[in-house]
């Protein structure tokens, strides 16, 4: 019986933060990860540009026999997510399933957050669609009393070009984490609202509260 892989898709490197985690979840399965370097970052174009681009990815992970598509990218989740599933997916392939990653990331904060204020750190995509704190009012049962965003442009280049040891790395991570304990500095979560942010966890947790 020939196996059917997991599709996993992400505007860049990002997402192989999201593959490393499935891998580790779900060891049986195989998976086959998709990343279009040649067009990122995503978070600064338009709706019907990552729409475009991320059904694209999904018809060709549906053609390498994936059954399944996790979008790892927070901003085609935020941006194009819901029509393909609910314009496309009864069209193309209707036995077959796509998801992504902000709801999962929702469903989180509200188990971990204990005085409800929570930051949302992404792209400018991201921050602009107003997803998150959509979603957190949605689903936290209450939880969640208040989301702050703040828009972070330049942390996916630093990521996508190797810049993640430099000083420009550190001023510019230094000052979005500055900037949104600002607008709230009773916050106790905050949420890394884009696959890339992972990779500079050392620098974020140097400016934030312990």
């Amino acid at each position: 019986m020939k196996r059917t892989p997991i599709g996993v898709f992400d505007s860049g490197y990002g997402g192989l933060t999201v593959l490393k985690a499935l891998e580790k979840a779900l060891p049986e399965f195989d998976f086959l990860y998709l990343g279009d370097n040649a067009r990122t970052p995503y978070g600064t174009r338009s709706f019907d540009v990552v729409y475009e681009y991320t059904l694209q990815a999904v018809k060709y992970l549906f053609s390498q026999n994936c059954p399944l598509v996790i979008i790892a990218c927070n901003t085609a989740s935020a941006k194009a997510l819901r029509n393909i599933q609910q314009l496309d997916l009864p069209k193309i392939a209707p036995e077959n399933r796509v998801l992504g990653v902000i709801r999962p990331s929702v469903e989180k904060v509200a188990e971990i957050t204990k005085n409800g204020q929570v930051g949302v750190l992404g792209t400018v995509g991201t921050v602009t669609s107003d997803s998150y704190p959509i979603e957190l009012e949605k689903w936290s049962n209450g939880r969640v009393k208040s989301t702050v965003q703040e828009a972070c442009p330049m942390w996916v280049p630093i990521v996508e070009n190797n810049e993640i040891e430099t000083e420009g790395a550190e001023f510019f991570i230094k000052k979005n984490i500055q900037n949104i304990l600002r607008k709230n500095k009773n916050l106790d979560t905050l949420v890394l609202g884009c696959t890339h942010y992972p990779l500079l966890n050392k620098i974020i947790q140097k400016y934030v509260p312990k």
